[in-house]
């Protein structure tokens, strides 16, 4: 069994038939596979040889490593095995079938907003400057909302509601 090798730098236009045609020049290809993106379509700029026997691997090395193919300078490597990777691209399921939930913060996570001042502080800050409700106006009518210009308010009674 022949060595398998990485080419990359390929030009984009480049495909399999020239891959083995290129190659075939240091003895027989086995195999040649330019590898294609499937979300464009297009060639991602390296594919794999596989060679008949080492030596004719090793001699397609040495040729083609740092080697000019159109506008691109390849190169070769003997290629790795593929290293294994989980099935799917998403993590697997905990036993219950979710994931647990992360942390966002409040009681489950006393450190959360630690340099920021507590919630009571920020709300009495803004209530501060807000005149104050439920007094009654000397116009007639209730502070806040319901207070009209001209005199009159929505509450015609003055019961507050």
């Amino acid at each position: 069994m022949g060595k398998k090798l990485f080419v990359g730098g390929l030009p984009y236009e480049t495909n399999d038939a020239q891959l083995k045609e290129l190659f075939g020049a240091c003895g027989s290809v086995v195999s040649a596979k330019v590898i294609i993106d499937k979300a464009t379509n297009r060639s991602k700029g390296f594919g794999f040889v596989e060679m008949t026997t080492d030596e004719q691997a090793k001699a397609a090395l040495e040729k083609f490593n740092n080697f000019t193919l159109g506008t691109r300078r390849i190169m070769v490597n003997e290629a790795r095995p593929m290293e294994p990777r989980p099935a799917g691209g998403f993590a697997p399921r905990s036993p219950g079938g979710f994931a647990p939930r992360p942390s966002f913060g409040g009681e489950r996570n006393p450190n959360f907003g630690a340099d920021k001042p507590a919630f009571a502080d920020r709300k009495n800050r803004y209530d501060n400057k807000k005149k104050p409700r439920g007094e009654f106006d000397k116009k007639g009518g209730f502070g806040g909302k319901g207070s009209q210009k001209g005199g009159k308010s929505h509450d015609d009674d003055n019961d507050g509601w």
